[in-house]
């Protein structure tokens, strides 16, 4: 392929019907005028000037170089665009969306042709304005995204919340507390900033008082209603990301033309990922665009719908590579995939069945510690991987396999049926698919949380009859992986997960009987086309203009303090990205973070958080400053919420303010 001479325009302003602008980085061809080319958009709240650069520059330059407008643009109230911050995934970011999209079919370098990626934010990002169907949208290409805020966000699970409500809510704050570059806003930066610090919120109290799912989660979900999403849809993600199960819905619900590739990658770009083996993601990403923008026949859409790696290890913390192969399906739902089912017995997992047995678990309130971190940091990803699970297996209703007599591969979302009671009317279950080395070593393949008063569905909870028997079916997470043979399959059961999820109101007592509750593990068969596939290039990354770390950081750290005679376990991170510049634009920056969490062993009511975060920004005469701090702490009946901001500008206090709110639990 001959490449494209590229120039970049660091900053061009986009006009809202409103009078706002948002602030976009452009790369293209330098003969695009003259030869008019379709653009790409990617579209986040995360500062193109400086936070995103180095990772922009690993996208964007690429696409430009082979043919395409390729430009990078700061959601309203972030970065350098015009406006306030406001809550996520909001209708205002969507209306500007549609016009962005508008606008770039109008310029004299594009050919009237549009797609949208991103990751994380700009996935939902790209599902959210897809779905309003502007019509220059001719394809996406969504990394780690959702279609369901309320069940696959990063606030709920289950109707349990998670971690990182918490840790995300505070950082979200911070994000659009964060000052425009004066560089590129001119004299008015901090009249802008201080405007946009005083039309903060935190949403975090908000998002407490929707504790079902009700039309505030609703809003931006795409799978409220599939059919409005018209274009073609890429679904990418990882194995380790925890949006993974929202790709094979997608693929089985979308009208639209689509595909879906899941690596055993973490919450990133597929070539920026921590964890391998990762790929040459850019020239598959073109392939996307050169068939759906370009008319190219690249054979992308003749190629099986949906490609996963197939696990031959289930991912744990230390590891940088994990085993296992490509495979793929023709069409998702896949036909070939069989159900083989376990029966809980007395004596653990059984095809055959066995004799009724009642298993009774008190509650413990630390049950969860081998759990992943769940907020992704990019100096914390062996943190936000699982451990060893004996510990949590021992404090936990656990059924084993005998040892199996030939590996057995499962791709998609294994189902756990129990019949079951509880001594209280609000009560929560962990439940997890662990496989167990003739060591003992027990490695996490799938979980999932449910709390009970959502049985029936997550608009309208019903607390439980205490004493009362009955009988649930959960999907776990989507997976793809080979129980190796001589291992075991194990259950495990729990009524708490901390410090991923919050408690329950009570201590729950749980009873289980076994003759009614089983597993569905979804088998795949082999299939010889899987020694076809087109093989992926390998990795790549292109090169960037780089950084000078002025000040090394450290590697964030997790400390768990058991207090023996108290039965309180504290849990300590700590992060510190270092103080670096960034060489093009002459701005140093720094990133600093540390969480405390504590709870008694035998009082869910103990349970408490406090996060805070610090942001600088320094260049010149230019150095600011942002922190917020969120404190969260809860009774029987409530949440007790406390957040605040401050601002400096050269060390001397700007700006700040503090939110309280008591908000009731809700069968929660």
């Amino acid at each position: 392929m001959n490449l494209c001479q590229v120039r970049c325009i660091e900053n061009v302003w986009i006009s809202m019907p409103d009078g706002a602008r948002l602030a976009a980085r452009v790369w293209m061809p330098d003969d695009a005028e003259q030869h008019p080319v379709p653009a790409l958009l990617e579209y986040i709240p995360y500062r193109k000037r400086d936070t995103t650069r180095l990772r922009d520059e690993t996208l964007h330059p690429f696409f430009a170089s082979r043919g395409y407008a390729s430009i990078r643009v700061d959601i309203r109230g972030h970065g350098d665009s015009d406006g306030l911050s406001q809550d996520e995934y909001a209708r205002q970011e969507q209306d500007d969306g549609v016009e962005i999209i508008a606008w770039l079919a109008k310029q004299p370098w594009c050919n009237g042709k549009v797609g949208m990626f991103g990751n994380s934010w700009g996935g939902f990002s790209s599902l959210q304005v897809a779905a309003r169907q502007p019509p220059a949208l001719k394809a996406i290409i969504t990394h780690c995204s959702t279609d369901d805020r309320y069940t696959d966000g990063d606030h709920w699970m289950g109707g349990c919340i998670e971690e990182t409500f918490f840790t995300w809510g505070a950082s979200a704050t911070l994000i659009g507390a964060r000052p425009p570059d004066p560089a590129i806003v001119g004299e008015s930066w901090r009249e802008t900033w201080l405007k946009r610090l005083n039309g903060l919120d935190f949403h975090v109290g908000n998002w407490l008082t929707h504790q079902r799912r009700d039309a505030f989660w609703k809003h931006a979900s795409v799978s409220e209603d599939y059919s409005q999403i018209k274009c073609a849809v890429y679904a990418v993600g990882g194995w380790a990301d925890h949006f993974n199960s929202t790709i094979a819905r997608m693929l089985a619900r979308l009208e639209c033309p689509r595909k879906g590739l899941i690596g055993p990658w973490n919450h990133a770009y597929p070539h920026l990922t921590a964890l391998g083996p990762s790929m040459d993601w850019l020239s598959e990403a073109l392939r996307w665009w050169d068939y759906w923008l370009k008319s190219i026949s690249t054979g992308i859409m003749d190629e099986p719908m949906y490609r996963v790696w197939m696990q031959h290890e289930a991912t744990m913390r230390g590891m940088r590579e994990i085993p296992g192969r490509w495979v793929a399906e023709d069409i998702w739902p896949s036909p070939r995939i069989q159900p083989l089912k376990y029966h809980l017995t007395g004596e653990g997992l059984d095809t055959r069945g066995g004799m009724p047995s009642i298993r009774q678990l008190k509650p413990l309130q630390t049950v969860g510690t081998t759990a992943p971190a769940r907020y992704y940091r990019s100096a914390g990803m062996d943190i936000s991987l699982p451990t060893d699970q004996r510990v949590d297996d021992a404090r936990s209703m656990t059924f084993d396999s005998a040892p199996l007599a030939e590996n057995v591969e499962i791709l998609g979302a294994p189902v756990v049926t129990l019949d079951l009671s509880v001594d209280k009317p609000v009560a929560f279950l962990a439940v997890r698919l662990n496989e167990v080395d003739p060591e003992g070593l027990s490695r996490r393949v799938s979980f999932t949380m449910l709390n009970l008063t959502h049985r029936d569905g997550h608009e309208f909870p019903e607390p439980l009859e205490p004493g009362k028997r009955i009988r649930i079916r959960i999907p776990l997470h989507d997976c793809a992986h080979r129980f190796t043979a001589g291992n075991r399959i194990r259950l495990a059961v729990s009524t708490t997960y901390w410090p991923a999820f919050w408690p329950s109101p009570e201590p729950v007592i749980l009873t289980l009987h076994t003759e009614a509750s089983e597993i569905e593990l979804p088998v795949r068969p082999a299939s010889p086309a899987d020694a076809e596939l087109k093989p992926f290039g390998p990795h790549f990354v292109p090169e960037t203009s780089g950084r000078t770390t002025v000040i090394a950081g450290q590697p964030e750290s997790k400390l768990y303090e058991w207090d023996v005679a108290g039965e309180k376990l504290t849990i300590r991170s700590n992060g510190d990205s270092g103080r670096w510049k960034l060489n093009a634009t002459g701005t140093e920056m720094s990133e600093t973070w540390n969480e405390v969490t504590e709870i008694l062993d035998n009082d869910p009511t103990s349970a408490k958080i406090e996060t805070r975060m610090v942001d600088t920004f320094s260049r010149g005469g230019w150095d600011v400053r942002v922190e917020a701090a969120l404190r969260l702490s809860l009774t029987k009946d409530d949440f007790l919420v406390t957040g605040d901001i401050q601002a400096f500008d050269h060390d001397e206090q700007v700006f700040a303010k503090k939110w309280t709110s008591t908000v009731p639990r809700q069968l929660l």
